[in-house]
């Protein structure tokens, strides 16, 4: 009778888990001080956003850390499990896309037409061309061009770490990381350093709140996905992974490779695509 009532399934029923409400406590924080921050509402503002910004990062490694433990020593994430997991991973990846298309919309929608006759205000503000009037963009076979090589060649050595783990060669698989982690902060550095010459403002343009903004936001996803990586390091030196069972690394490459293939969108549209508007205009 009592092995009659013992469940056998593929699945995984989580067990109680404080995180989400810790999370959601915790964001919350975070967005009351940044955005009094901003607003300069009281001087201990940065505080409340720091404290805020240190939960939700306790609050991911812990959540993680037990996600971790689930598939490492409770060998709960089945094949069926692996399956979900992977369509989740697919919807959020979608969802990021979507992210993406309203920058580009925002940047196109003026772009294309700079003079609309139904935007006249538009047009006094832009010149009628784009790049508006007073604007010196970026030359893109310079730091763009770099940046592009240094994305792609990351995108090659993460494919290396994983056909690595895949052939159980763990030494490929540790060496794979480390040079895709050195070139992922190789290209945040660059960029660093390519917004510290810009010529142009974020505020006061359309120009520059586009470009900062598609280009800021995919950014700070290298920086996620770096971290995304480091933290793989770490496990593969912990003896996680093994070539049938390895997601929170496939799932870290898919999240590489979505960011190399959002950078050639911008630099094929705002980099290459806008200095040979501004060209022709001239």
């Amino acid at each position: 009778m009592a092995g009659a009532q013992k469940v056998q399934h593929d699945y995984h029923l989580v067990d109680p888990s404080p995180w989400p409400a810790i999370g959601s406590v915790a964001v919350f924080i975070l967005a009351f001080g940044a955005i009094s921050w901003m607003h300069k509402l009281y001087s201990a503002a940065p505080l409340v956003f720091a404290a805020g910004a240190l939960g939700v990062a306790y609050t991911m490694a812990a959540w993680w850390r037990d996600v971790v433990r689930e598939a490492e020593r409770e060998g709960h994430h089945k094949r069926v499990v692996q399956i979900s997991h992977r369509y989740g991973m697919i919807l959020f990846i979608a969802s990021e896309v979507m992210f993406f298309v309203a920058w580009f919309w925002a940047y196109f929608n003026t772009a294309l037409f700079p003079a609309d006759a139904l935007q006249v205000a538009r047009e006094q503000l832009l010149g009628g061309h784009w790049p508006p009037q007073g604007i010196e963009t970026f030359n893109p076979w310079h730091l763009p061009l770099l940046n592009t090589l240094i994305l792609l060649t990351s995108g090659t050595t993460v494919t290396w770490a994983h056909h690595a783990l895949l052939h159980d060669d763990r030494e490929g698989l540790k060496w794979g990381l480390i040079c895709t982690i050195l070139l992922g902060l190789t290209f945040t550095a660059v960029q660093a350093y390519e917004y510290a010459h810009a010529a142009f403002n974020f505020k006061g343009n359309i120009y520059g709140a586009t470009f900062f903004m598609a280009t800021g936001f995919h950014g700070a996803h290298v920086i996620i996905g770096t971290i995304f990586l480091i933290v793989c390091l770490g496990r593969a030196y912990a003896g996680h992974f093994t070539p049938k069972q390895h997601l929170g690394f496939e799932f870290a490459a898919w999240y590489w490779h979505f960011v190399d293939v959002v950078w050639l969108f911008l630099f094929a549209c705002i980099y290459v695509w806008g200095a040979g508007v501004q060209s022709a205009a001239h």
